[in-house]
């Protein structure tokens, strides 16, 4: 799997939502913030979560639509953004095939044991779905406020 570098076309995919298929093609003509998360209702997902949800409608103001992605079902997805009142759209990766095109399926490594998992990223996706920013190994402080700020930047 090739890096994904700013300026390259988005990989498309589809994703499972609440109301049916996500696509990338949902998103022409709009910015997408696309953050991959390890696990819904976990420490460090709910409060990256929670800051997207908290910046929502300035995101909507410059033009972009943030969208959660992880392997956790659709029903988990709802119970996760019911809980903590989420307003970011959350879509499910059961199969790992958008999680795998976007290169975020990493060995990762905890107390000595190596397993596979979603390495927390963030790609910001132009209106003409290409590439226009990566974050990768996301610490969640201060990173949907510097999304926001790129996607800004992007509309004007």
């Amino acid at each position: 799997m090739a890096e994904l570098e700013i300026g390259a076309p988005a990989p498309a995919f589809e994703l499972e939502g609440p109301a049916g298929p996500i696509r990338l093609a949902d998103f022409a003509a709009q910015t997408l913030v696309l953050y991959f998360y390890p696990k819904d209702d976990t420490s460090g997902c709910t409060k990256e979560a929670i800051d997207f949800s908290e910046q929502i409608d300035a995101f909507a103001a410059a033009g972009a639509v943030v969208l959660g992605v992880s392997k956790d079902s659709v029903a988990s997805h709802g119970k996760f953004a019911a809980k903590h009142d989420l307003k970011v759209q959350l879509g499910s990766d059961p199969s790992g095939a958008v999680v795998e095109a976007f290169g975020v399926w990493v060995e990762k490594s905890m107390y000595g044991r190596k397993y596979m998992g979603i390495d927390r990223s963030t790609f910001l996706v132009d209106g003409e779905g290409k590439i226009a920013g990566v974050w990768r190994k996301v610490k969640v402080p201060g990173h949907a406020a510097a999304v926001l700020k790129a996607a800004q930047a992007l509309k004007s």
